[in-house]
């Protein structure tokens, strides 16, 4: 279990120390229970993993271990301390961790040309993730999104990089599907990219996903991710905040009142694809709307009339997503969160997180049955430290995600395949008697009507709560 919340937060550049004990180091060689190398296990999932060797070490080792995980690229840091190094004492001085300011301006140069290309585009788009949000420029991007008449998706990442409920603001980039994904890019002639990877995807890709006629700009703190797996134009290595407040000034000088018409002609276009998309997701649902098991779909919308005001969300709903993102639009930056390492089991431990940060907001989150089986005990940890999350499971009796992937990476070839072990039945998992056993009321809905009145009941109350709504895992709408 923590070498997979590791993974995830290795991919999703959380920053954190982890701190963990280890077998003393004398009589290693006799190969005792739970013995192992613990730094060489981390190390694969963290951007440094070491082991003290004597107490003086330690307040050195955790300067650094913070320092460490905070600059960019962030990520999570493991320090081992073998038993016998934690028995020792040390005459040592105790400091506090000098961080590094990262607040880096590109070169101006580099921004005019990358604002002559943005001027001159004709479908421009822009590709946001978690580093747009992480340095505070949502702001500064919804402002240039708005200049450019763009159309905006934000990358498999863990936070709310732009407004779901803006106009502009077209969805989430197909991280499954290769022709689904270049159809999201295909019209663009100009993409920028800004504080994500450029991309993350779950199968690797044979040929770059950028249309042969764009221009590619990629801005992010981290060298690496630039030009990693595809070519770019203009790599800009900068904080994404200092880098889109330039860009905004450069930009300005090269916009005429023929741009700012062709800008809102984009915005419109924008509008109605998200409209006819929205309509066609709508229609599909309709004739499972009222049914049982209930309809992903009829989940959703009730979800999102029922959330409380000012809820922090985090969603791990896997397959149900879609629909999710289709009725619950978050617009204020630290209120949506996702599980976007691709490791399960993050939507039951992460909320309680969030919820001891943000004290004054309620925490929901969405997850798939089979994800919450990976870190169920968080319900335990909830309980006894009386931690007042909600958690949602969308229980459809299997792992859906697995199927959908299979479908995808076999295509014709999955044709009467059998899923095996992907199914969650006989016997079937009821998660409100689950959480009661660690100390969690819960509830099991089967009937969609049934829906808005619990979620409000669990978010009221004072307490951690549970909500098990039992929906329909058929795979042949493929909506994700």
């Amino acid at each position: 279990n923590a070498m997979g919340m590791l993974y995830n937060s290795y991919r999703t550049r959380t920053p954190m120390v982890v701190y963990a004990g280890q077998h003393p180091q004398r009589g290693g060689s006799q190969e005792p229970i739970l013995a192992g190398d613990l730094v060489r296990m981390a190390e694969p999932v963290t951007k440094w993993a070491t082991q003290a060797e004597d107490a003086a070490e330690i307040p050195v080792m955790l300067r650094r271990a913070f320092k460490v995980a905070m600059e960019p690229p962030a990520g999570p840091v493991f320090l081992s301390i073998p038993t016998n190094v934690m028995d020792e004492e040390a005459e040592v001085e105790i400091a506090a961790t000098a961080y590094t300011n990262t607040r880096v301006r590109p070169d101006p140069e580099v921004v005019g040309r990358a604002a002559e290309v943005l001027a001159g585009a004709q479908s421009p788009v822009i590709i946001c993730g978690a580093g747009v949000a992480t340095s505070g420029a949502v702001p500064e991007l919804v402002q240039l999104a708005e200049a450019l008449g763009a159309r905006v998706h934000a990358s498999f990442s863990a936070e709310l990089p732009f407004p779901e409920d803006h106009p502009l603001y077209a969805g989430l980039l197909n991280v499954i599907s290769e022709p689904a994904l270049k159809g999201q890019l295909s019209a663009a002639d100009v993409i920028l990219a800004v504080g994500t990877p450029l991309l993350t995807v779950l199968f690797p890709l044979n040929e770059p996903p950028f249309p042969p006629q764009a221009t590619t700009i990629h801005i992010d703190l981290d060298p690496w991710e630039i030009s990693k797996s595809w070519p770019v134009q203009h790599g800009i290595m900068a904080d994404p905040k200092m880098a889109l407040t330039d860009l905004l000034a450069a930009l300005q000088k090269h916009l005429s009142p023929a741009h700012q018409e062709a800008a809102q002609r984009r915005a419109q276009a924008t509008q109605a694809m998200a409209q006819q998309f929205a309509q066609a997701m709508d229609a599909s649902a309709q004739a499972k709307w009222d049914s049982v098991p209930i309809a992903p779909a009829r989940m959703a919308k009730e979800l999102a009339d029922a959330i409380a005001p000012g809820s922090v969300l985090f969603d791990e709903s896997i397959t149900a997503g879609g629909h999710l993102m289709r009725h619950m639009r978050m617009s204020e930056p630290g209120t949506h969160y996702r599980a976007a390492g691709g490791g399960l089991g993050p939507g039951m431990p992460n909320p309680i997180g969030i919820q001891l940060a943000r004290p004054d907001r309620p925490v929901l989150s969405i997850i798939g049955d089979g994800a919450a089986l990976y870190t169920i005990q968080a319900l335990w940890s909830a309980a006894h430290h009386k931690v007042p999350v909600t958690w949602v499971i969308a229980n459809n009796a299997s792992y859906r995600i697995l199927k959908l992937n299979m479908l995808e990476y076999l295509g014709e070839g999955a044709a009467g395949r059998k899923f095996v072990a992907m199914d969650l039945a006989d016997p079937p998992l009821d998660f409100s008697h689950i959480a009661a056993s660690f100390g969690v009321k819960g509830v099991r809905i089967e009937h969609p009507d049934q829906i808005g009145e619990a979620v409000r009941e669990a978010q009221a109350a004072d307490e951690p709560r549970l909500v098990d709504i039992v929906i329909d895992g058929d795979i042949r709408s493929r909506w994700l």
